[in-house]
Protein backbone atom coordinates (compact mmCIF):
# COMPACT_ATOMS: atom_id res chain seq x y z
CA UNK A 1 0.00 0.00 0.00
CA UNK A 2 3.05 2.19 0.74
CA UNK A 3 4.39 2.12 -2.60
CA UNK A 4 4.76 5.67 -4.17
CA UNK A 5 2.32 6.96 -7.42
CA UNK A 6 4.95 6.87 -10.68
CA UNK A 7 4.16 9.64 -12.23
CA UNK A 8 4.48 9.29 -16.22
CA UNK A 9 8.82 8.64 -16.63
CA UNK A 10 8.69 9.00 -20.56
CA UNK A 11 6.93 11.80 -21.93
CA UNK A 12 7.29 13.07 -25.20
CA UNK A 13 10.63 15.51 -25.97
CA UNK A 14 8.62 17.62 -28.29
CA UNK A 15 5.07 17.31 -25.61
CA UNK A 16 8.10 19.11 -23.03
CA UNK A 17 9.73 21.83 -25.76
CA UNK A 18 5.67 22.44 -26.45
CA UNK A 19 5.41 24.40 -23.02
CA UNK A 20 7.55 26.88 -21.22
CA UNK A 21 10.39 25.67 -19.11
CA UNK A 22 9.15 26.77 -16.01
CA UNK A 23 5.52 25.09 -16.65
CA UNK A 24 7.58 21.96 -17.38
CA UNK A 25 8.82 22.11 -14.62
CA UNK A 26 5.99 22.78 -12.58
CA UNK A 27 4.37 19.71 -13.83
CA UNK A 28 7.36 17.29 -13.62
CA UNK A 29 7.71 18.00 -9.99
CA UNK A 30 6.45 16.00 -7.36
CA UNK A 31 3.54 17.52 -5.44
CA UNK A 32 3.47 18.08 -1.86
CA UNK A 33 1.59 16.11 0.64
CA UNK A 34 -2.01 17.55 1.96
CA UNK A 35 -1.85 19.26 4.61
CA UNK A 36 -4.79 17.62 6.89
CA UNK A 37 -6.24 17.86 10.59
CA UNK A 38 -8.60 15.29 11.74
CA UNK A 39 -10.72 15.64 14.54
CA UNK A 40 -9.78 12.44 16.54
CA UNK A 41 -7.85 9.32 16.62
CA UNK A 42 -10.05 7.38 15.01
CA UNK A 43 -10.77 9.62 12.45
CA UNK A 44 -6.79 10.50 12.20
CA UNK A 45 -5.64 6.27 11.62
CA UNK A 46 -8.34 6.29 8.22
CA UNK A 47 -6.84 9.33 6.74
CA UNK A 48 -3.73 7.72 7.51
CA UNK A 49 -4.72 4.53 5.70
CA UNK A 50 -5.99 6.33 2.66
CA UNK A 51 -4.30 9.54 2.42
CA UNK A 52 -0.39 7.46 3.33
CA UNK A 53 2.85 9.32 1.86
CA UNK A 54 0.96 12.26 0.33
CA UNK A 55 -0.91 13.32 3.96
CA UNK A 56 0.62 15.39 6.49
CA UNK A 57 -1.67 14.79 9.04
CA UNK A 58 -2.08 16.15 12.27
CA UNK A 59 -4.71 14.75 14.82
CA UNK A 60 -6.20 16.62 17.50
CA UNK A 61 -7.63 14.56 19.72
CA UNK A 62 -5.15 11.99 20.12
CA UNK A 63 -4.81 8.25 21.96
CA UNK A 64 -7.10 7.73 25.16
CA UNK A 65 -7.70 10.81 24.80
CA UNK A 66 -11.59 12.02 25.63
CA UNK A 67 -13.53 14.05 22.76
CA UNK A 68 -16.34 14.99 24.72
CA UNK A 69 -14.04 16.47 27.09
CA UNK A 70 -10.93 18.28 24.88
CA UNK A 71 -10.14 21.83 25.00
CA UNK A 72 -8.19 23.34 22.07
CA UNK A 73 -4.64 24.34 21.99
CA UNK A 74 -2.39 27.50 20.72
CA UNK A 75 -1.17 24.16 18.50
CA UNK A 76 -4.40 23.34 17.44
CA UNK A 77 -5.42 26.91 16.43
CA UNK A 78 -1.87 27.12 14.71
CA UNK A 79 -2.27 23.47 12.98
CA UNK A 80 -6.00 24.03 11.50
CA UNK A 81 -4.89 27.82 10.60
CA UNK A 82 -2.19 26.17 8.25
CA UNK A 83 -4.35 22.93 6.96
CA UNK A 84 -6.11 22.77 3.65
CA UNK A 85 -8.29 19.49 4.58
CA UNK A 86 -10.43 19.80 7.91
CA UNK A 87 -11.55 15.92 8.56
CA UNK A 88 -14.60 16.30 11.31
CA UNK A 89 -17.36 13.34 12.29
CA UNK A 90 -20.18 15.53 13.15
CA UNK A 91 -23.34 14.59 14.44
CA UNK A 92 -22.54 17.42 17.39
CA UNK A 93 -19.58 15.03 18.30
CA UNK A 94 -16.98 17.84 18.31
CA UNK A 95 -18.65 20.11 20.40
CA UNK A 96 -15.55 21.90 20.71
CA UNK A 97 -15.12 22.33 17.26
CA UNK A 98 -17.16 25.83 16.08
CA UNK A 99 -14.73 27.69 18.32
CA UNK A 100 -11.27 25.89 17.16
CA UNK A 101 -12.32 27.15 13.36
CA UNK A 102 -13.26 30.45 14.47
CA UNK A 103 -10.20 31.32 15.87
CA UNK A 104 -8.41 29.42 12.95
CA UNK A 105 -9.69 31.30 10.02
CA UNK A 106 -9.63 28.19 8.34
CA UNK A 107 -11.23 28.43 5.35
CA UNK A 108 -10.29 24.80 3.86
CA UNK A 109 -12.33 21.84 2.39
CA UNK A 110 -14.22 20.20 5.53
CA UNK A 111 -14.70 16.81 5.10
CA UNK A 112 -17.79 15.20 7.25
CA UNK A 113 -16.81 11.88 7.08
CA UNK A 114 -20.14 10.51 8.40
CA UNK A 115 -21.55 12.16 5.25
CA UNK A 116 -24.41 9.63 4.40
CA UNK A 117 -24.73 7.33 7.15
CA UNK A 118 -28.36 6.20 9.16
CA UNK A 119 -28.00 7.95 11.99
CA UNK A 120 -29.36 6.33 15.05
CA UNK A 121 -31.62 8.62 17.77
CA UNK A 122 -30.67 8.41 21.50
CA UNK A 123 -34.27 8.72 21.81
CA UNK A 124 -35.81 4.95 21.30
CA UNK A 125 -39.16 6.62 20.63
CA UNK A 126 -37.38 8.83 17.89
CA UNK A 127 -35.45 5.94 16.84
CA UNK A 128 -39.04 4.23 16.28
CA UNK A 129 -40.76 7.40 14.98
CA UNK A 130 -38.13 7.22 12.07
CA UNK A 131 -37.69 2.73 10.93
CA UNK A 132 -34.27 3.82 8.44
CA UNK A 133 -32.77 6.51 10.63
CA UNK A 134 -31.61 10.14 9.49
CA UNK A 135 -28.90 10.16 7.02
CA UNK A 136 -25.80 12.61 7.54
CA UNK A 137 -26.19 15.32 4.83
CA UNK A 138 -24.26 16.37 2.70
CA UNK A 139 -22.89 20.38 2.36
CA UNK A 140 -25.78 22.85 2.39
CA UNK A 141 -25.32 24.45 -0.90
CA UNK A 142 -24.89 28.34 1.11
CA UNK A 143 -21.35 26.81 2.29
CA UNK A 144 -20.55 24.89 -0.92
CA UNK A 145 -19.29 28.07 -2.69
CA UNK A 146 -16.46 28.54 -0.60
CA UNK A 147 -15.89 25.06 0.70
CA UNK A 148 -16.41 25.78 4.05
CA UNK A 149 -19.62 23.83 5.38
CA UNK A 150 -20.24 23.62 9.01
CA UNK A 151 -20.48 20.65 11.45
CA UNK A 152 -24.08 19.03 11.71
CA UNK A 153 -26.20 20.11 14.92
CA UNK A 154 -28.20 17.03 15.39
CA UNK A 155 -28.55 16.74 19.26
CA UNK A 156 -31.21 13.98 19.04
CA UNK A 157 -28.78 11.46 17.14
CA UNK A 158 -25.56 9.26 18.29
CA UNK A 159 -22.51 10.19 17.11
CA UNK A 160 -20.37 7.38 17.29
CA UNK A 161 -21.08 6.03 13.56
CA UNK A 162 -17.63 4.81 13.42
CA UNK A 163 -18.14 1.43 15.74
CA UNK A 164 -20.23 -0.64 12.67
CA UNK A 165 -17.80 -1.11 10.12
CA UNK A 166 -20.57 -0.91 7.68
CA UNK A 167 -20.31 2.70 8.83
CA UNK A 168 -16.42 2.60 8.54
CA UNK A 169 -16.83 1.61 4.87
CA UNK A 170 -18.89 4.91 4.09
CA UNK A 171 -16.38 7.04 6.32
CA UNK A 172 -13.49 5.44 3.98
CA UNK A 173 -15.21 6.47 0.81
CA UNK A 174 -15.98 10.16 1.99
CA UNK A 175 -12.66 10.29 2.96
CA UNK A 176 -11.33 9.20 0.11
CA UNK A 177 -13.16 11.54 -1.87
CA UNK A 178 -12.36 14.26 0.18
CA UNK A 179 -8.68 13.76 -0.89
CA UNK A 180 -8.85 13.38 -4.44
CA UNK A 181 -10.77 16.56 -4.19
CA UNK A 182 -7.64 18.28 -2.87
CA UNK A 183 -5.28 16.42 -4.78
CA UNK A 184 -6.61 15.22 -7.98
CA UNK A 185 -3.32 14.26 -9.26
CA UNK A 186 -3.17 11.33 -6.55
CA UNK A 187 -6.44 10.11 -7.16
CA UNK A 188 -5.08 6.43 -8.00
CA UNK A 189 -3.14 6.13 -4.95
CA UNK A 190 -5.97 7.15 -2.48
CA UNK A 191 -8.10 5.24 -4.76
CA UNK A 192 -6.00 2.14 -4.47
CA UNK A 193 -5.18 2.36 -0.68
CA UNK A 194 -9.20 2.82 0.56
CA UNK A 195 -9.62 -0.27 -1.70
CA UNK A 196 -8.03 -2.41 0.17
CA UNK A 197 -8.44 -0.85 3.45
CA UNK A 198 -12.47 -1.32 2.45
CA UNK A 199 -11.67 -5.24 1.44
CA UNK A 200 -10.50 -5.46 4.68
CA UNK A 201 -13.27 -3.97 6.90
CA UNK A 202 -15.73 -6.33 4.78
CA UNK A 203 -13.71 -9.40 5.42
CA UNK A 204 -13.50 -9.14 9.16
CA UNK A 205 -17.22 -7.25 9.34
CA UNK A 206 -18.25 -10.97 8.36
CA UNK A 207 -16.16 -12.54 10.60
CA UNK A 208 -17.59 -10.65 13.21
CA UNK A 209 -20.94 -11.49 12.14
CA UNK A 210 -20.50 -15.02 12.26
CA UNK A 211 -18.59 -14.78 15.91
CA UNK A 212 -21.61 -13.47 16.98
CA UNK A 213 -24.22 -15.49 15.34
CA UNK A 214 -22.74 -18.32 17.14
CA UNK A 215 -23.98 -16.94 20.56
CA UNK A 216 -27.58 -17.11 21.40
CA UNK A 217 -29.56 -13.68 20.94
CA UNK A 218 -30.77 -13.95 24.65
CA UNK A 219 -27.51 -14.41 25.90
CA UNK A 220 -25.46 -11.33 24.13
CA UNK A 221 -26.10 -8.83 26.93
CA UNK A 222 -23.47 -6.74 28.83
CA UNK A 223 -22.93 -3.51 30.77
CA UNK A 224 -20.83 -0.82 29.10
CA UNK A 225 -19.33 2.74 30.66
CA UNK A 226 -21.33 5.07 28.65
CA UNK A 227 -23.74 4.94 25.84
CA UNK A 228 -21.20 4.73 22.78
CA UNK A 229 -22.14 1.24 21.47
CA UNK A 230 -25.79 1.37 19.54
CA UNK A 231 -24.08 1.31 16.40
CA UNK A 232 -21.81 -2.23 17.06
CA UNK A 233 -25.15 -3.47 19.00
CA UNK A 234 -27.54 -2.65 15.53
CA UNK A 235 -24.57 -4.42 13.55
CA UNK A 236 -23.50 -7.43 15.52
CA UNK A 237 -26.90 -8.03 17.46
CA UNK A 238 -25.29 -7.17 20.86
CA UNK A 239 -27.23 -5.86 23.38
CA UNK A 240 -25.53 -2.75 26.24
CA UNK A 241 -27.36 -1.79 29.09
CA UNK A 242 -24.68 1.76 29.56
CA UNK A 243 -24.08 2.66 33.22
CA UNK A 244 -24.59 6.36 31.97
CA UNK A 245 -25.46 8.18 28.95
CA UNK A 246 -23.98 9.65 26.19
CA UNK A 247 -20.88 11.39 27.38
CA UNK A 248 -18.18 9.64 29.26
CA UNK A 249 -17.60 11.21 32.04
CA UNK A 250 -21.57 11.19 33.48
CA UNK A 251 -21.90 9.19 36.27
CA UNK A 252 -24.92 6.81 37.49
CA UNK A 253 -27.05 8.10 40.64
CA UNK A 254 -27.26 5.29 43.29
CA UNK A 255 -31.13 4.60 41.99
CA UNK A 256 -29.78 4.41 38.52
CA UNK A 257 -26.93 1.66 40.03
CA UNK A 258 -29.71 -0.72 41.76
CA UNK A 259 -31.29 -0.37 38.61
CA UNK A 260 -28.33 -1.51 36.05
CA UNK A 261 -28.25 -4.39 38.78
CA UNK A 262 -31.59 -5.54 38.85
CA UNK A 263 -31.02 -5.99 35.81
CA UNK A 264 -27.76 -8.26 35.76
CA UNK A 265 -29.38 -10.38 38.25
CA UNK A 266 -32.70 -10.48 36.01
CA UNK A 267 -31.36 -11.01 32.85
CA UNK A 268 -28.30 -12.69 33.70
CA UNK A 269 -26.34 -10.62 31.90
CA UNK A 270 -22.32 -12.49 32.17
CA UNK A 271 -19.94 -9.20 31.42
CA UNK A 272 -19.44 -5.85 32.72
CA UNK A 273 -17.17 -3.65 30.39
CA UNK A 274 -14.88 -0.05 31.07
CA UNK A 275 -13.84 1.73 28.39
CA UNK A 276 -10.46 3.33 27.85
CA UNK A 277 -11.24 6.80 28.92
CA UNK A 278 -13.59 5.67 31.94
CA UNK A 279 -12.56 4.46 35.40
CA UNK A 280 -13.21 0.55 36.07
CA UNK A 281 -14.54 1.40 39.37
CA UNK A 282 -18.30 1.72 38.54
CA UNK A 283 -17.31 -2.23 36.30
CA UNK A 284 -15.70 -3.67 39.50
CA UNK A 285 -18.23 -3.02 42.37
CA UNK A 286 -21.30 -4.11 39.62
CA UNK A 287 -19.33 -7.67 39.40
CA UNK A 288 -18.30 -7.86 43.33
CA UNK A 289 -22.40 -7.29 43.69
CA UNK A 290 -23.84 -9.55 40.76
CA UNK A 291 -21.06 -12.39 39.92
CA UNK A 292 -20.72 -11.09 36.22
CA UNK A 293 -17.21 -11.03 34.48
CA UNK A 294 -15.46 -8.07 34.08
CA UNK A 295 -14.42 -8.14 30.85
CA UNK A 296 -11.06 -6.42 28.50
CA UNK A 297 -11.39 -2.61 28.48
CA UNK A 298 -13.56 -1.27 25.27
CA UNK A 299 -11.94 1.23 23.11
CA UNK A 300 -14.87 3.68 22.28
CA UNK A 301 -14.09 7.32 21.42
CA UNK A 302 -10.48 6.65 20.88
CA UNK A 303 -7.51 4.47 19.85
CA UNK A 304 -5.17 3.09 22.05
CA UNK A 305 -1.44 4.55 21.99
CA UNK A 306 0.78 2.90 19.36
CA UNK A 307 1.63 -0.30 19.38
CA UNK A 308 -0.76 -1.65 21.21
CA UNK A 309 -4.03 -3.92 19.69
CA UNK A 310 -6.11 -0.90 19.69
CA UNK A 311 -3.87 1.21 18.17
CA UNK A 312 -5.73 1.39 14.51
CA UNK A 313 -9.33 1.53 13.67
CA UNK A 314 -9.39 -2.14 12.70
CA UNK A 315 -7.49 -3.13 15.64
CA UNK A 316 -10.30 -0.84 17.82
CA UNK A 317 -13.18 -3.11 16.20
CA UNK A 318 -11.12 -6.28 16.26
CA UNK A 319 -10.72 -5.63 19.95
CA UNK A 320 -13.58 -5.04 21.19
CA UNK A 321 -15.15 -7.87 19.40
CA UNK A 322 -12.64 -10.03 20.87
CA UNK A 323 -13.14 -9.45 24.29
CA UNK A 324 -17.22 -9.39 23.98
CA UNK A 325 -17.08 -12.56 22.28
CA UNK A 326 -14.69 -14.08 25.23
CA UNK A 327 -17.23 -12.94 27.82
CA UNK A 328 -20.52 -13.87 25.96
CA UNK A 329 -18.76 -17.62 25.41
CA UNK A 330 -17.38 -18.03 28.42
CA UNK A 331 -20.85 -17.28 30.00
CA UNK A 332 -22.14 -19.81 27.83
CA UNK A 333 -19.82 -22.14 29.46
CA UNK A 334 -20.27 -21.70 33.24
CA UNK A 335 -24.55 -21.29 32.36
Amino acid sequence: MGRRLVLGSMLSGLLIASVPVAQAAQALAPAKPVKVVATFSILGDMVKEIGGEYVELTTIVGPNSDAHTFEPTPADVKALADAQVLVLNGLDFEAWLPRLIQSAGFQGQQLLASQGVSVLHLNPAEQAHDDHGKHAEAPKEADAADDHDHPQHTSDVDPHAWQSLQNGIIYAQNIREGLIKAAPAHRAYFKGRASVFIEQMKKLDAEIKLAFSEIPKNKRKVISSHDAFGYFAQAYGVHFVPLAGLSSQAEPSAKEMAAVIDTIKQEGISGVFAENMTSSRLASQIARETGAVVGGTLYSDALDVPGQPAASYLGLITWNAGQLIYVLKGGLTKG
